[in-house]
């Protein structure tokens, strides 16, 4: 496999750690094509690179996407869009985040384009463009019930039909953001989807022309297919994962693309009795062999996994056992005899027959896939399989 590494990091050499987290670009492309089957012809992708990414790193993944013919992306802060552009990034790139007036110089600097969920913002926004600039394209959004970010529908009938609005900003999508696409009774989802239109329906009323309507984030793309309008956003389903919660079967062959993995570093054998690692969580019942691997909770591999997770090596599901620790984990190999130092361990991914995948994880750690994919940390190198 053809590998180059993350751009943190130069060349690939003894000194790095064995802990990799492996992105394969193929299979973004992969997913990619399926989503776009998934979508009526016309319909765009925002495709979501905020949290680096979802830890698969943010640079990488929005250039390859850009190269696969997506160009709008959306983050969650200036920052996040600042580092794109400073990577090169051309294509539209939109803060889906609350926003300061502190940080409106930084996002004309950097030609982001925000989602107006605050009057004052859009004010203050519109004050510092200058008066001869074309008008400045902004999304706007509604609060249909997610109570975060949003203006309620009143205060964009209002913010829409103000003199902002007809010269220094201009609108290029009204969206909303679903609260409960991912429960299996849609009943609070479509309430969402009927204010919403009905929004939009008022402000055609009134002579408004919106260009873009988007509501659909992962779970509403998936679970709720009149949600797609103009523009999706998915982030999970690009990294290859369908919503955790979906009961129904859904025609998307989707992959994962990020493995985790590490290798054993040393073995111990641990007498009958012993305890292992702080406070004594585990305590062996039988004579066992351990080994430990080079990462813990600062690589972003929850200490909730501890005595509760599996691992894989040579092929085989091995339990952990003890505390996770900062910067070690423990594991049982006591029923692996060929495990030794320097054994591939995949913690997320598949080998041989055997598959943990993040939402293995998230269920171990009574948390998300969502999460165990964004936590997975800088300590962890990046390993990039190109496109062929």
């Amino acid at each position: 496999m053809t590998t180059f590494l993350s751009p943190a990091t130069s060349s690939l050499s003894s000194y790095l750690s064995p802990t990799i987290a492996t992105i394969k670009l193929p299979v973004l492309a992969h997913n990619l094509v399926e989503l776009r089957r998934f979508l009526a012809p016309g319909c765009e992708i925002l495709a979501i690179v905020k949290a680096d990414g979802y830890g698969h790193g943010s640079i990488v993944i929005a250039e390859t996407l850009a190269h696969l013919g997506i160009s709008k992306f959306g983050v969650a802060t200036i920052q996040e869009g600042a580092t794109l552009r400073e990577a090169g990034l051309t294509g539209t790139i939109i803060v889906l985040g609350g926003i300061f007036s502190r940080q409106l110089q930084d996002l004309l600097h950097y030609q982001l384009t925000p989602v107006i969920s605050d009057t004052d913002l859009a004010q203050q926004l519109g004050k510092a463009l200058s008066t001869d600039q074309t008008p400045f394209p902004v999304h706007v959004k509604v609060d249909t019930g997610m109570s975060r970010l949003g203006l309620k529908p009143e205060a964009v009938l209002n913010l829409l039909d103000s003199p902002l609005f007809r010269g220094p900003l201009v609108i290029e999508s009204l969206m909303t953001h679903l609260a409960d696409a991912d429960n299996p009774d849609p009943t609070f989802t479509l309430q969402q989807f009927s204010q919403f239109q009905a929004m939009a329906e008022q402000l055609r009323l009134k002579g408004i022309t919106i260009p873009c309507l988007h509501v659909a984030n992962t779970a509403g793309m998936v679970l709720h297919p009149q949600s797609h309008l103009d523009m999706v956003r998915p982030g999970l389903l690009l990294y290859g994962y369908l919503p955790p919660q979906h009961i129904t079967p859904i025609p998307l062959a989707l992959k994962p693309v990020l493995s985790l993995s590490t290798q054993i570093v040393q073995t111990r054998t641990i007498a009958a009795g012993e305890s292992l690692s702080y406070s004594g969580a585990y305590r062996t019942t039988r004579p066992s062999r351990i080994g430990i691997l080079p990462i813990g909770y600062t690589h972003g591999y929850n200490r909730l996994l501890s005595n509760g997770g599996e691992v894989l090596v040579e092929n085989t599901r091995v339990p952990i056992v003890g505390t996770i620790c900062m910067d070690m984990t423990l594991i049982d190999i006591t029923d692996v005899p060929e495990a030794r130092v320097e054994s591939n361990v995949v913690l997320l991914g598949s080998q041989g027959t055997e598959t943990i995948s993040a939402i293995d994880i998230a269920n171990w750690q009574e948390s998300i896939p969502y999460e165990v994919l964004c936590n997975i940390g800088p300590r962890v190198n990046r390993v990039y399989e190109p496109l062929t």
